[in-house]
This record gives structure tokens, sequence and C-alpha cells, in this order.
């Protein structure tokens, strides 16, 4: 049965209008990014085949652009659609880190590395740079790594640190495995970053660890 003969209220666009787009699964979310189904299948019955091929939500929108193209219902300019989607998301939580805003909410901070970082499927190591009254100065991805981690050199945090004319930070890095739980090399790392910068009077308010739930503050734990 068409989408266009189903009740209202069960029709994805019109679910979404009337109870808002929490109330929706992931299938009929995607549905309406879809838009059309192909033959025999509308685009909710689509959703789900796709969801079931690439194994959820997240491995979809993550997808390289050679295997997301390849899938009945998509293509080039699918992919194109999807790219700008998950652009505009990042940016609409990087609004809330504009330069020169104070940052009033630690959450913030996580929510927007997170969505920046946890999809990479390598390791990266980044620095939030902020004034001495917690103004936003700029972020900036420092260091790229493998799966077994990557090679962060105090020198050079402190070199862009001066550089943004900072006066604290907040580190950041993500584990490509989704396990944000903090290792001993992560700990010692923190220490050494905190020992360099302190050298040139800056400090360093938090590390993030970014996994596949929410970013692990060491800060939080009582780790710093």
């Amino acid at each position: 049965m068409p989408i266009t003969d189903w009740p209202a209220a069960e029709r994805p666009r019109e679910k979404l209008l009337i109870r808002g787009p929490a109330a929706l699964s992931d299938a009929e979310l995607l549905a309406i990014f879809l838009r059309t189904g192909c033959k025999g299948r509308t685009a909710v019955d689509l959703a789900r085949d796709l969801l079931r091929e690439f194994g959820g939500l997240r491995p979809l929108l993550e997808a390289e652009q050679e295997r997301f193209c390849r899938c009945p219902g998509l293509g080039p300019a699918k992919y194109a659609l999807l790219q700008a989607v998950l652009e505009m998301g990042r940016r609409h939580l990087a609004e809330h880190l504009q330069r020169g805003a104070p940052l009033a909410d630690p959450q913030e901070s996580g929510a927007y590395l997170t969505a920046l970082l946890r999809h990479r499927p390598y390791e990266v190591f980044g620095c939030l740079f902020l004034d001495n009254r917690h103004r936003v100065l700029g972020f900036l991805e420092l260091f790229r790594g493998t799966l077994n981690g990557a090679s962060v050199h105090p020198r050079e945090v402190v070199k862009e640190a001066l550089a943004a004319n900072a006066a604290a930070v907040i580190l950041a890095h993500n584990h490509p495995s989704g396990v944000a739980e903090p290792s001993g090399a992560d700990l010692a790392l923190t220490r050494r970053l905190a020992e360099a910068l302190a050298l040139v009077e800056i400090r360093v308010l938090d590390h993030l660890i970014i996994g596949d739930g929410e970013a692990v503050s060491l800060a939080a734990r009582g780790l710093m």
C-alpha cells in the first residue's frame, strides 16, 4: 500500500509535524530523507532494508560514497544531500561555540566535539582554545593517528595555543573503537600537556574522550 494511502497520523512526514521528530523511528526518519521508495517498496520499506543492510542508522550515515551509492534507491545526489544535512548539523552545534561566546555549559563543547570527532575511523587529537573569560577562540585539529593512537607533541600544542592567544584549552581526542574509557596513556598525555602549557601560563580545563556515547570528561572524573 502506498504511503499516501496510510492514515495521516501514520505517515512519517505528517507524524513528524504532529508529534515532533523524536516520535519517529529510525526507518521513518530515513524514509522522509529518501522521499520515495522503489518498485513495490514504499520509502519506509526501503529505509528498513537499508538499516538492515548497513546494520543501523549510524553506519549508514557514515558509509563511504561508493558503498552508499551501490544501494537501491540511493546514488550520488542522495549522498550529496546527506553530507549537506550532516554538515548543517555540525555547524548548528558549532554556533553554540562561536568565536567570542562564553563557554557557559561544558556539555555544549562535549556535544560539538562528539559530532566532530565520533565518526572518524582514525584517532584525532585537537584543542578548543579559550580566552581568560572562557570565551571560545576556536578549535583546531592538531594530530591524526591510526587505530592504535596518535602521536601528540606538546611543543606543537603549546605553539598553537600561544598563536591563538589562549589563556585556557580543552583537549579532545576520539577512540575509534567506540569505547571512551580513558587509558593510562591518555592520563599520561594529559599530565604532559598540562605541565607543558603551565610553563606558558595556559590552563588545561579538561580533556574529553569521544566514543560512541557521550564524551568522557577527565575533569568530571577527578582525573586532572
